[in-house]
Parts: structure tokens; C-alpha cells; sequence
């Protein structure tokens, strides 16, 4: 599978560690920076542009990494046709992608541990959307406001 990821300085070290884990599992893996450590960087120009590159690229999916995530899975949002969710557990990894068919997800590096943090992803990854129609409706009804909001 084709994952895109981003972080800032704050998620630099575990970004590189969970690039090198996604590889090693076989994942195609697009990293969209931050490439070296910048202590006064800024997240959202490199979550923009891997949340552009999942927009663009159905059946990708997407990894931002930030201090807590919060402004990284906001950032990825502006980008229409994203559904980024911020994951904390194993459940909410899960629930994202089946129920809200989430194709980006954020988590905090300075909240969990490494471990934590890849076996969220992993979660993640490897779920898939149900399908159910209610959730269907529900993500069809985000989508119809998004468009009107954009036109």
C-alpha cells in the first residue's frame, strides 16, 4: 500500500522510525518532509502536501505526525476529499477507517510511545472501511457539505 506521511520537527525522529517500520513491512512509503531536524519548522506546508497526495491518489493512505497531532490532522483537513482523524488507541485507529473511512490519520509523538504509536498505525492500515450504509451516509453527507462550502 502506498502511504504518504509528513511531520514537523516535533515528530521528526519518530516519523524517520516509522518510515524505516512501513518499509520494512512492505509499504510504498512517500515521505513529504520535514528531511532533517528544524526546531523553529512549521507542520503545515509538509501535511498539506501529503494530504494533497492522498486527495489525489485513491487507495493511498496517510500518516501525519506532530507534538500532539491536533494541528497536523487540522492541517491535512483543508484539503478537500481528506478525512483525517487524530488516533490515540488502537480503537480509535480502527474506528476511523470503519466507520469513517478515514484515509489520513494523525498521532501526537509526544503523547505515546514509539511502540504505541507504529501499532496504531499498523492498526490503521490494515483496516478496512465496512461499508455499511449508514456510515456510508454519514461520510456522503461530509462530502456534500464540503463541496458546497468549496464551490
Amino acid at each position: 500500500m502506498r502511504v504518504h506521511i509528513a511531520t514537523d520537527h516535533a515528530g521528526f525522529e519518530l516519523k524517520e522510525k516509522i518510515v524505516a517500520h512501513l518499509r520494512e513491512a512492505g509499504h510504498d512509503v512517500v515521505d513529504h518532509g520535514a528531511f532533517a531536524y528544524d526546531a523553529l519548522d512549521d507542520y503545515p506546508p509538509f501535511c498539506i502536501d501529503a494530504a494533497k497526495a492522498v486527495a489525489s491518489e485513491p487507495g493511498s493512505l496517510g500518516v501525519v505526525v506532530g507534538g500532539s497531532g491536533n494541528g497536523e490532522q487540522m492541517s491535512a483537513n483543508c484539503v478537500e476529499g481528506v478525512r483525517a482523524a487524530l488516533v490515540w488507541s488502537d480503537a480509535t485507529a480502527r474506528l476511523a477507517r470503519e466507520h469513517n473511512d478515514a484515509n489520513m490519520m494523525a498521532v501526537g509523538a509526544r503523547q505515546h510511545s514509539e511502540d504505541e504509536a507504529i501499532a496504531f498505525i499498523d492498526a490503521f492500515l490494515e483496516t478496512p472501511f465496512s461499508g455499511d450504509e449508514r456510515h456510508q451516509r454519514r461520510i456522503d453527507l461530509m462530502k456534500d457539505y464540503e463541496r458546497s462550502v468549496r464551490a
